[in-house]
């Protein structure tokens, strides 16, 4: 039985929590799989955790996944009124007590920082669609270049084609997305006078206009949601507004543990020529600039397979830069094993 990992909480704020001796942290201890939701401590930090068996996500059906993300947020949720939050990634598991630890362990610094950052913070998503999607494209559609190029094709005495129709769809759907870039680039620089940041999410449909993420401090939430109020009276006629929120920092400071292999730090290090048994950071990066300098495909053009080789090298930096959380990083096989699992903000 494995423990599956919800997000981490300072310790010091478990004074209505509990911990793993005395039970629950959420309101009603139900988490994913039916596991009882406890914490297990570290020093001044507590991973929210269930028992669960480990299971592959990558596996695991759209629908039930789906499902999954929304226990697994549901918890989160219900523990945040109370207590700082950081989310884990969905699908996060280790093997038993002392791996969750380890993990606490390995990532504490990660975890200290990203906790200073989200304290008396929120997210809020905010969707944007449009009023009448119909209303929407007849308007684009009476565009004056749409407008005169419709005029000319039906002033043809040889008829529309196929392809003419094609191309009055294309113009539609540029105009479209052109007016939804405007709008959403008004929305975004409205709300982030009153936000800390904000990161765009890729719209689900042509119907929506805009799928946003800010990122706010709590004390600012009331002037946020006027802001939202005076752009939905502006758009009255032509957009609606729904705000999803107040939510933990999903989208900004998400964690994720990813445990390293031996044989993937071996190929960075040879890629770059490290061929000591440690490397500080600076040696790491002056290592990547020349393999970079002499790979890249703008020095090289001529070059068979330089593209493969440049990813290669920027692969490598990555890989290297993940597993050197400190200055100096040994690449000695029994040094990885104590520090292959890697805590990190997802990208």
């Amino acid at each position: 039985m494995g423990k599956y990992i919800y997000g981490i909480i300072p310790r010091r704020s478990l004074s209505r929590a509990k911990s793993r001796d005395s039970g629950q942290v959420n309101s009603n201890g139900e988490g994913l799989f039916g596991g009882w939701v406890y914490t297990i401590p570290y020093r001044d930090i507590s991973a929210v955790v269930s028992d669960s068996e480990i299971v592959d996500y990558t596996h695991v059906l759209k629908d039930a996944l789906a499902r999954q993300l929304v226990t697994h947020q549901k918890v989160i949720e219900e523990i945040m009124p109370e207590h700082i939050i950081i989310p884990m990634r969905l699908g996060t598991f280790a093997s038993d007590e002392k791996e969750v630890r380890d993990i606490l362990n390995k990532g504490y610094r990660v975890i200290k920082e990203v906790l200073g950052k989200i304290k008396d913070k929120i997210e809020i998503d905010v969707v944007a669609t449009w009023s009448n999607f119909a209303s929407a494209l007849k308007e684009v559609g009476e565009e004056k270049e749409i407008k005169e190029f419709k005029e000319r094709l039906l002033a043809n005495p040889k008829g529309i084609t196929v392809d003419d129709k094609l191309k009055v769809g294309v113009m539609v759907k540029k105009a479209l997305d052109e007016r939804r870039q405007k709008y959403a680039f008004q929305i975004q620089n409205a709300l982030k006078t009153v936000s800390q940041a904000f990161k765009v999410h890729e719209v689900m449909d042509d119907k929506m206009v805009i799928n946003t993420a800010f990122f706010i401090n709590k004390a600012k939430q009331k002037d946020f949601d006027r802001k939202v109020e005076e752009l939905n009276t502006n758009f009255a006629e032509e957009l609606d507004f729904r705000c999803v929120g107040p939510l933990p920092p999903y989208t900004f400071h998400t964690l994720e543990v990813k445990k390293m292999q031996f044989e993937e730090i071996d190929w960075a290090r040879k890629r770059f020529g490290l061929n000591g048994l440690a490397a500080n950071k600076e040696e790491i990066k002056k290592a990547y600039q020349r393999a970079a300098f002499n790979s890249h495909p703008d020095k090289k053009p001529n070059r068979s397979g330089v593209e493969k080789e440049f990813d290669d090298v920027t692969k490598a930096y990555k890989i290297l830069l993940n597993y050197c959380q400190d200055d100096s990083c040994s690449f000695k096989e029994e040094d990885f094993r104590k520090n292959s699992l890697i805590v990190q903000v997802r990208e």
